[in-house]
């Protein structure tokens, strides 16, 4: 009998340890969105060389105009910023939403990055690298990246709601 105790008791402390471990996975899952509050999530072309556009698909952790994500952009491997999409207003309750960029000057074969911005937090870490001809997939970037890209224009010049 006592071994089935026993047995019990570990159960019991395992299921324990294990639920605050989900938990503390979750905590950290819930501060990762946050501070990367603004990740591509897809990206999808069409057009033709040099006059491509770009549909592209963010999920951020927008709470309106005092976090919001901001922009999105193509940026090339060697960190010079190609074009900037900009956002002009929160998207609270449109989790994920997808913008387009249009007249895109781009060859098909030329790899970049594409990432996303928030007001509040900059840049997030997750994107999405590949070329019009290879298609897209998710990458995580230096959180350095080509951060000075921040003060470049075209910027947003205020938040609609």
């Amino acid at each position: 009998m006592k071994p089935i105790v026993l047995l019990i008791f570990i159960s019991l402390g395992l299921t324990c340890c294990s639920t605050d471990k989900e938990k503390e996975l979750a905590a950290e899952d819930a501060a990762s969105f946050l501070k990367d509050g603004a990740r591509v999530i897809a990206v999808k072309t069409t057009g033709n060389e040099n006059a491509y556009s770009f549909e592209v698909t963010i999920e951020s952790a927008d709470t309106g105009c005092e976090q919001y994500a901001d922009w999105w952009e193509i940026v090339d491997l060697d960190g010079r910023l190609i074009y900037r999409r900009i956002l002009t207003h929160s998207h609270v309750d449109e989790q994920p939403f997808s913008r387009t960029g249009t007249n895109i000057q781009l060859k098909k074969n030329t790899q970049v990055y594409v990432r996303a911005h928030m007001n509040a937090t900059g840049y997030s870490t997750k994107g999405q690298k590949g070329s019009v001809e290879s298609g897209f997939i998710p990458t995580i970037l230096d959180a350095k990246f080509a951060n000075d890209l921040e003060k470049a224009d075209p910027l947003p010049s205020g938040c609609e709601f």
